[in-house]
């Protein structure tokens, strides 16, 4: 009797986390921040290694490379970097720390609706009698 091993792929059950690879197994995200990454650090290692020595402007390469490494991989619950980043300062910095819960009094709402068409319908009436008193006076005369 043979035993058959079928090969085991995982499939992951949500498929909102699978991202499309476009080249080297990397996302396109990922190809765009390692290409700006290496636009940055190469050319700052070839223009200072002839005066602070190589090892150190490799040294300073890598650390001007590694927020661009970080942005490309970095993600939480579904977000980029950028993002998460974006939402931060907007909470911390831009909007205003303490908002009070504040609801919409559809009631106080009525009540000031019912209370202009009160007053409405009091000047209205009272129009009227000066309209009519006035008739009178004119009549008198």
């Amino acid at each position: 009797m043979e035993l058959i091993f079928m090969p085991y792929v995982p499939v992951p059950k949500d498929l909102n986390k699978v991202k499309s690879k476009v080249a080297f197994n990397l996302t396109k995200r990922q190809l765009i921040c390692f290409a700006i990454a290496g636009g940055v650090g190469i050319p700052f290692y070839l223009l200072t290694k002839s005066h602070i020595g190589t090892s150190l402007a490799a040294f300073i390469m890598i650390v001007i490379m590694m927020p661009f490494f970080f942005c490309a991989m970095y993600e939480k619950d579904g977000q980029p970097l950028e993002r998460i980043l974006k939402n931060y300062i907007g909470s911390h910095f831009i909007r205003k720390r303490k908002r009070p819960y504040q609801t919409r009094n559809f009631y106080a709402e009525l009540q000031k609706e019912i209370d202009e068409r009160k007053k409405e319908e009091m000047n209205i009436a009272k129009s009227k009698k000066e309209a009519a008193g006035k008739k009178n006076t004119t009549r008198r005369k």
